[in-house]
């Protein structure tokens, strides 16, 4: 009887520890894993920082922003033929009236819809290229007044 009565006890903690879950913020629903979450709405839903080493993202069909380079050096771009590198009267017109860089999303659309990194990061990646063209373009009329202001001076002299 004493045995019974023991090896129940045993069997009864052994049960009752196996359906403790360490991960008491781990979800499974509809076969999306939530962490921190009841309601995973994606295939991984985790509320809440994330550490990492590293987080490679798959392009997946989006196009790198080398159109930007591709459409100012040979006029056109086979990648996004639709592109074009606006003026900078142009660009100071659209911030006047949006208040954000044109193709970025305002900060009330981020708010509201969050945003996707890999979008983002294409686009902050067509930004920098396009900074780097208009500074080339900035740095070619500098050359220019300079070499018109030495012509200049040496007329006058």
């Amino acid at each position: 009887m004493n045995r019974l009565l023991i090896f129940s006890i045993i069997l009864f903690t052994i049960s009752a520890t196996a359906q403790r879950s360490p991960f008491t913020s781990l979800t499974e629903k509809n076969g999306k894993i939530g962490i921190g979450t009841t309601t995973p709405d994606e295939l991984l839903t985790v509320k809440g920082k994330i550490h990492t080493q590293e987080v490679l993202v798959d392009l997946d069909g989006a196009v790198a922003p080398d159109y930007v380079f591709e459409n100012y050096f040979n006029g056109f771009s086979e990648m996004m033929p639709e592109y074009k590198l606006i003026s900078l009267k142009e660009l100071e017109a659209f911030l006047k009236e949006n208040k954000h860089l044109p193709n970025v999303p305002s900060a009330k659309m981020m708010q509201v819809e969050g945003i996707s990194l890999k979008e983002m990061n294409l686009i902050l990646l067509q930004k920098v290229e396009e900074l780097t063209l208009y500074t080339l373009q900035q740095q070619k009329e500098i050359e220019e007044l300079k070499s018109n202001f030495k012509h200049i001076e040496k007329t006058n002299k």
